[in-house]
């Protein structure tokens, strides 16, 4: 139930192709709370609940807490959530032993591109991509929830 993830501008479009999986995501907040979100997902046919605790002083560890619901549910519920939905498309792209999980906004946040990666420990070694760019993941304005209250074109 712990996530440890960095996040990552992204510099070019080279990681598109070097994907082994697409995906759109359509999401939205029941909670933007910072201590505690509560997120509902649709990931192409599949609905998800979430629930995320306030990160650690370096903004990379959190608990985390995900369910798989029925899509009809997690529909229904996008249209109780707070502020705006996200809408982005996810590539995930295989480097070294890692999987990044790049996201292409679209909507409001279209412009955004951000990688993020798990790892299994805070200080875990792992490779850096050239279409990686600056690290962003003690930076709020990039967090999902953010995004939905404050989109990427109003900044």
């Amino acid at each position: 139930m712990v996530e440890i993830e960095r996040k990552f501008l992204v510099l070019s479009d080279d990681f598109i192709n070097e994907a082994f999986s697409k995906k759109r995501i359509v999401q939205a907040y029941l909670n933007s709370n910072p201590e505690r979100t509560v997120r509902i997902r649709i990931k192409e046919d599949k609905g998800f609940l979430t629930i995320k605790g306030k990160g650690n002083a370096t903004g990379t560890t959190r608990l985390e807490w995900e369910t798989e619901i029925p899509l009809r549910d997690a529909e229904k519920l996008l249209t109780i959530c707070e502020s705006s939905t996200i809408d982005k498309i996810r590539h995930e792209v295989k480097v070294g032993n890692h999987v990044y999980e790049v996201d292409v906004f679209a909507g409001e946040n279209e412009g955004l591109i951000v990688a993020e990666i798990e790892l299994k420990f805070e200080d875990e070694v792992f490779e850096k991509p050239s279409w990686l760019g600056k690290e962003v993941t003690n930076d709020e304005h990039f967090y999902n929830a953010y995004l939905s209250i404050k989109p990427f074109k109003s900044w």
